[in-house]
């Protein structure tokens, strides 16, 4: 490495590479760490290796990467690995239009399930339900009659009632949305919340 800045502004970005990963440091150094106060290792520490001289070395990885650091950034990594675009398990080497629905879960005689998505192990898609493209119906998660997801992504044991609609959202762990309720588009539910019959997000 000949040069290390966290956060550049635009005009200081003399390359295409950013820090983000796994770091080994070697022990003899980390007693330029002090301790018990804030100390950020990427403006501090990198650089003074830069600075001595001393041996720093980084592998490029040239392959996916996305900082999943926002909601929408955190949906489209999942419609990515579901379309291809990133080859990850399960969906690697499938046909990116076809959805991918676990043995395990039960999708009743009536009910859509569009690709690229997903339907996991002891989900229930109920009759007349809708699964859209780029949506995610995760483990022991239930979709009511004439529900519809739509491009969202359903944590495990979610529950979305009959004639709910969830439409480009991501619904935490045992989130309840209930029967004719609607989870509109950006809205994102922590684990365990209840939207309540005909309500809209």
């Amino acid at each position: 490495m000949r040069a290390f800045r966290e956060k550049p502004d635009p005009d200081q970005i003399t390359c295409d590479t950013i820090n983000a990963g796994i770091y080994v440091l070697e022990p003899a150094t980390f007693d330029r760490i002090p301790s018990g106060t804030k100390y950020s290792i990427e403006r501090r520490y990198f650089p003074s290796l830069v600075d001595r001289g001393e041996n720093f070395v980084a592998y490029v990885e040239r392959g996916y990467w996305i900082d999943i650091g926002t909601i929408e950034k955190y949906v489209q990594v999942h419609r990515d690995i579901m379309s291809g675009r990133c080859a990850a398990h399960p969906f690697a080497g499938r046909a990116a239009e076809a959805p991918l629905i676990d043995p395990a879960a039960g999708v009743a005689a009536g009910a859509r399930v569009e690709g690229p998505s997903f339907v996991g192990a002891g989900a229930r898609v109920a009759a007349g339900a809708a699964v859209m493209a780029n949506s995610v119906v995760g483990a022991n998660a239930a979709v009511g009659e004439n529900a519809v997801v739509d491009c969202s992504i359903l944590w495990p044991d979610c529950v979305i009632g009959a004639g709910a609609t969830g439409r480009g959202a991501v619904l935490g762990r045992r989130s309840r949305v209930e029967d004719n309720a609607v989870v509109g588009p950006g809205a994102v539910l922590g684990d365990d919340s209840v939207v309540t019959a005909y309500s809209t997000t």
